[in-house]
């Protein structure tokens, strides 16, 4: 049986979750979202928690069990505290800052790359060389991350670009200089 299936989903007061067929919404201090649902699982909720139930052990079924309490789970922590990425510039002259609601990164091309925030995602910056992505959606914010480092990935020999906050770089020996 799935561990992380098994857990139940611990939904705080202000927290308000609404079934419909195979559709789930929850409402929380910060916003609202919606998740469709397979008919592999079951939700029953109890008085301050929420329990994911599988319908029979097949395979597939065993499969989205997991998924299906993770899901829920992570748009829980979405609506009452939100989720957030922070990114850092290495890399001398690469900077970033905001104009309005856009983000505009110098990193060494030749004209600077404005990137406007999907609906749900705010950009902070709080040092020239820091970037830090917030929302309430999990998945869109680790997509705008990745997005964002993917405009000019860390390199192995100076480790120059946009990495993660917390990111190892393995880094490669350069040329051996010759006599």
């Amino acid at each position: 049986m799935s561990r992380i299936g098994k857990k139940p989903i611990a939904v705080p007061k202000n927290v308000v979750i609404e079934m419909n067929n195979d559709v789930v919404k929850v409402k929380g201090p910060k916003g609202e979202l919606m998740q469709k649902l397979t008919d592999a699982v079951n939700l029953v909720q109890e008085e301050s928690r929420l329990i994911v139930e599988r319908v029979s052990d097949s395979k597939k079924h065993r499969a989205l069990h997991g998924l299906s309490r993770a899901l829920l789970a992570n748009m829980v922590e979405g609506v009452t505290q939100g989720f957030e990425k922070k990114l850092e510039l290495v890399g001398v002259g690469y900077r970033a800052q905001m104009q309005g609601s856009k983000l505009v990164i110098n990193i060494g091309f030749s004209h600077p790359v404005e990137i406007s925030p999907p609906a749900g995602i705010e950009f902070e910056v709080p040092a020239p060389t820091r970037i830090s992505i917030k929302g309430i959606d999990k998945q869109l914010v680790g997509n705008t991350a990745a997005h964002i480092r993917a405009i000019r990935k860390p390199e192995p020999y100076k480790g120059k670009g946009i990495k993660y906050e917390n990111e190892v770089i393995r880094r490669k020996v350069g040329k051996a200089g010759g006599k």
